[in-house]
């Protein structure tokens, strides 16, 4: 709603950086609090800069000083400790208090699709998604019994022109261009959501200072929802690569040999994830996600093709997707 005040904590990252600008364009008077020791994405000039480290509350209360804000954002909230703390500190000064939750706090796998906001909240199997889910029942708990002025919001895989989608990055590109086999879980056909950023701030715009949307959940993410097949050979067509020589490794495998990675992929990527994004078209109508993957592809790689500091390769991802697509190559197993 034009005129109205928002801080963003956090706002310079991938999601964050988009909904400022989306925000600022729309007409609100957004005030960014991070640490100001690094801007990932520069911040409009309309933005009003306030510096503290949040985790440091004598320093929070001294950059707040008396302000209220119709609106409160947390980018950067991930544990129940710090979702507490804000809860504690916000009380009576804002109107609505928006946590970025996440998609994969849903059921996982699910048991039927598109994913609803009344798919239950239950992921076994990534600590990053059980503590969103702990963070969400605090803040329900808030609501609840305190009236504190929560909304949830939960993406999916949302990304900008730097975020390429894969575990390893630009390791992938660098070796889908040199005609290297690349490893994609499972059997390459489960469906996944991608979101763009830009795509992604709208809707999220939409629901701020919104009466409506006090004591409720969103997800926001795109229509598109393609293979990981897909996704490496739209990425390996942007680069100018060949055809890439996928090789299809079970999940469990990956998890066995990289258990930080095998996480995301057991506890994320390796399930069909598809959405119905009907309750927050109710609140922004006719929304709808407009930059297609084959599009996005473009982007990303055109962006890592002009910063070529970017164009890092894990070396020991590297050597271990060597290993494992020559376990799992076509013929040996």
């Amino acid at each position: 709603m034009t005129g109205s005040s928002v801080l963003f904590i956090g706002g310079s990252g991938i999601i964050s950086a988009a909904c400022v600008r989306e925000a600022v364009d729309q007409g609100f008077d957004v005030a960014v609090l991070n640490r100001g020791t690094t801007e990932k994405r520069a911040l409009p000039d309309a933005v009003t800069r306030l510096q503290a480290d949040v985790a440091d509350r004598d320093a929070l209360a001294a950059a707040i000083g008396d302000r209220t804000f119709d609106v409160v954002i947390d980018f950067v909230a991930f544990t129940p400790d710090q979702v507490q703390a804000d809860i504690d500190f916000f009380a009576g000064k804002t109107r609505q208090y928006v946590f970025i939750s996440s998609a994969s706090a849903y059921q996982t796998p699910p048991t039927h699709l598109p994913v609803t906001e009344s798919t239950p909240l239950k992921n076994p199997y990534w600590q990053y998604s059980r503590d969103k889910i702990a963070c969400e029942d605090l803040l329900v708990a808030a609501y609840r019994q305190d009236d504190f002025p929560i909304t949830i919001i939960r993406p999916s895989h949302t990304y900008d022109e730097t975020l390429l989608p894969f575990d390893g990055g630009w390791t992938v590109v660098a070796r889908l261009r040199a005609g290297k086999p690349v490893v994609v879980p499972g059997d390459g056909t489960s469906l996944w959501t991608l979101t763009h950023a830009r795509d992604f701030a709208v809707a999220f715009v939409g629901v701020l200072d919104r009466a409506e949307a006090i004591g409720e959940a969103f997800h926001i993410t795109g229509q598109e929802s393609p293979t990981w097949d897909r996704i490496h050979q739209e990425v390996a067509a942007a680069a100018g690569a060949p055809e890439p020589r996928i090789v299809h490794v079970p999940a469990d495998a990956i998890m066995a040999a990289d258990p930080e990675w095998g996480a995301g992929v057991v506890g994320d990527k390796a399930n069909s994830m598809v959405f119905d994004n009907s309750k927050v078209r109710t609140l922004v109508p006719g929304w709808a996600a407009r930059t297609s993957f084959r599009e996005g592809a473009r982007e990303l790689v055109a962006w890592y093709d002009a910063h070529p500091e970017a164009q890092v390769v894990d070396e020991e991802k590297d050597a271990l997707m060597d290993r494992l697509a020559e376990a799992y190559a076509p013929g040996r197993v």
